[in-house]
């Protein structure tokens, strides 16, 4: 797939994407997070380079939300979605979802809404998710203690990219080898000349490390489990509470081993160290508490050399020390006369204090010896050449256990890889489906029919529909039964709910080829090419707006076929005389267009004389006035022309009082 044949996608985002691992089909996978590991791509972007796949795919190139009105209520559709979910994730992945005259689209996604909204949203599982998060990659880990080498300036560029973890060294001989394995605890050498290589120190020759990079630098799979140890055990949890609420996320056959995740990040620190071993403990603390332990063991066998000279007198004849100070002798000149044993004691347990501090094993032990003996003296001294070697081969000894276990687990580890990137995947489109199911329960919602423009079903039809946009609480909200095909006037008294009727419509319509549930017990929609919604004028429109407005309507009724019209009191933009004229030509436009519209207007009954066809009027009819509050019912009554708020209250009055002037006003409606 060509990535800059994606909508939105140009040249500078397509080399971004071509980063991941498998960019098209990353692309082609809708998955946010995935897409999102591409540089400088977050999130949003994301969500947006996933839709324009989507619609590549499906060959759907137009543009259903023609209007502000109607990219609003899309908006709000989508942010009703969005409150339902726990991760960042879902929200951004529910931005996937758009409305679309495709067919093939719209099934695609009822599918997986039909599933989801099966799903159980259990409490406990809504908690897990809170910690799930797309995987990250770890920043590059710089390896110290191991280097790669090459004769070959082609493999050394290779193996910098390649491997970017560790140093890569120019050698041309056996000597160089040697060289660099003074240096380093291990060296990987890639030339295949040096097959049979034989010099002193860690050295490998192993011409495949470039290709099994997860053998030659374990610390990067490790810090990715590292980095990603929360994520990672967040998405174990979710996986367990929705197998114990009968509800699992993954067949049997396809989810990861939580165990033997949870077995090997307890091996591993938040570092990307190895933890849990006894050896490697032992081994790391003997080289970080050395120089503290030398120090220590001087100063017992101090402490035990001037004990034994406060407890013994020590007598050194006249002639005698002439004699030693003619010589030129010093203090362990005097020490090894007089205080030889107890010298040597000293000696002894400063060696025994060294070995038992840093826990050395016998071979490690007869190294430390060295550190400690030579020439007397007072205060005992070490031999700094002696603790170099200790700590050089306590150091080797430390790396090669270290590098062994990284291998070890890494080795483990890599097995994991690929199921807990699926673990951690399923989690968060888990959210994404318990947001549909919540929605779909919130909101009392059926799966819609989505007909075809052919079908004898064209328009829509909605069953018992309430809006979630309503100022009032759900639960409050009165049902409403409309259907509409071809052009349709909705007439009915001021606050009787006309608005909010059509933004039921525009709601369900928009939903519906989003391929979500819709807030209705049955509804069925047409598929239509273009939704146009115009919302109520906020005031009489000066001239130039006034003719912009009227472009407008007139670019729309040019081939109309195909649309859904929603307007909202289009009287409102000039003199109600007028107003009259303009809707019952807009009106006649539309008739004989295979088009849907619902204009609302309180001036029905002057459209339908100006108009030159006989225009379908609904209605919504008030039952009248009770205690002064208007009562109505809220599904438009076909065929009817509803009559309004000043005809109710006159009717009323003209009951209430015995007069003939309240009688003659109600005639003139």
């Amino acid at each position: 797939m060509e990535l800059e044949a994606i909508p939105g996608v140009g040249a500078k985002t397509a080399a971004a994407l071509r980063e991941l691992d498998d960019p098209a089909d990353t692309v082609e996978s809708g998955d946010v997070a995935a897409i999102a590991r591409a540089p400088g791509v977050n999130e949003a972007r994301a969500a947006r380079i996933a839709r324009g796949a989507i619609r590549r795919r499906h060959g759907d190139d137009g543009r259903v939300l023609a209007t502000d009105r109607a990219r609003e209520v899309y908006r709000e559709a989508i942010d009703l979605l969005r409150e339902r979910t726990v991760t960042d994730y879902a929200a951004k992945r529910l931005e996937t979802f758009y409305p679309s005259a495709s067919a093939s689209r719209i099934d695609e996604a009822q599918s997986f809404v039909e599933s989801a909204i099966e799903r159980d949203p259990d409490p406990a599982v809504c908690e897990a998710l809170a910690g799930v998060e797309p995987l990250t990659d770890p920043p590059t880990v710089r390896v110290r203690d191991r280097c790669l080498a090459t004769a070959d300036a082609e493999t050394l560029a290779r193996a910098e990219s390649t491997i970017p973890e560790l140093s890569v060294e120019t050698v041309e001989d056996t000597r160089d080898v040697s060289e660099l394995a003074r240096s380093y605890a291990t060296v990987i050498v890639l030339d295949e000349k040096f097959a049979g290589l034989d010099v002193e120190g860690d050295v490998h020759v192993r011409p495949d490390a470039l290709d099994e990079p997860a053998e030659t630098v374990p610390e990067r799979l490790l810090a990715f489990f590292a980095a990603n140890r929360e994520r990672l055990e967040a998405a174990a949890a979710v996986h367990e509470a929705a197998a114990a609420a009968g509800d699992p996320v993954a067949d049997d056959d396809t989810a990861a081993d939580t165990d033997a995740l949870r077995d090997a990040l307890a091996r591993l620190d938040d570092d990307g160290t190895i933890v849990g071993d006894g050896e490697l403990e032992r081994l790391t603390a003997a080289v970080d508490d050395l120089d503290a332990a030398v120090s220590t063991a001087e100063s017992v066998a101090d402490d035990r050399l001037r004990e034994a000279i406060r407890e013994r007198d020590v007598t050194i004849e006249g002639t005698d020390f002439l004699s030693l100070v003619e010589q030129g002798a010093r203090v362990d000149s005097l020490l090894d006369r007089e205080l030889a044993d107890e010298y040597d004691e000293a000696i002894a347990s400063a060696r025994e204090h060294l070995v038992d501090a840093l826990r050395l094993e016998p071979e490690e032990a007869e190294l430390a010896e060295r550190v400690f003996g030579g020439d007397p003296s007072f205060p005992v001294d070490h031999d700094e050449s002696a603790v170099s070697r200790l700590n050089t081969e306590l150091a080797a000894a430390r790396d090669r256990r270290a590098a062994r276990l990284k291998a070890e687990l890494a080795s483990d580890l890599g097995e994991l890889r690929e199921p807990v990137a699926s673990l951690v995947r399923d989690a968060l489109e888990l959210d994404v489906e318990l947001a549909l199911a919540r929605f779909a329960r919130d909101f009392e919602c059926a799966m819609p029919e989505v007909v075809a423009p052919e079908s004898s079903d064209s328009g829509f039809r909605i069953e018992r529909g309430r809006s979630p946009l309503l100022d009032v609480d759900f639960a409050d909200a009165e049902p409403v039964d409309y259907a509409v095909s071809g052009a349709t006037l909705l007439s009915g008294v001021n606050s009787g709910g006309k608005t909010s009727t059509l933004d039921l419509v525009a709601l369900v319509v928009v939903l519906a080829q989003m391929g979500m549930p819709v807030p209705a017990e049955s509804a069925t929609v047409e598929r239509f090419e273009e939704v146009h919604y115009y919302a109520k004028s906020q005031g009489t429109l000066d001239a130039g707006a006034f003719e912009a407005t009227l472009r407008d309507f007139g670019d729309l009724v040019e081939g109309a076929d195909g649309r859904l019209v929603l307007v909202d009191e289009l009287e409102s933009i000039t003199e109600p005389g007028a107003s009259a004229k303009i809707i019952a030509g807009i009106l006649e436009a539309l008739d004989g267009q295979d088009a849907t519209a619902v204009f609302v207007s309180h001036l029905a009954r002057e459209i339908r004389d100006a108009a030159d066809f006989d225009v379908a009027v609904d209605g919504i009819e008030a039952a009248g006035l009770v205690d002064g509050e208007l009562r109505v019912n809220r599904s438009p009554r076909k065929g009817h022309l509803a009559r309004s708020t000043p005809e109710l209250i006159v009717e009323k009055l003209a009951g209430d009082r015995d007069t003939d002037f309240y009688g003659d006003l109600l005639e003139k409606f």
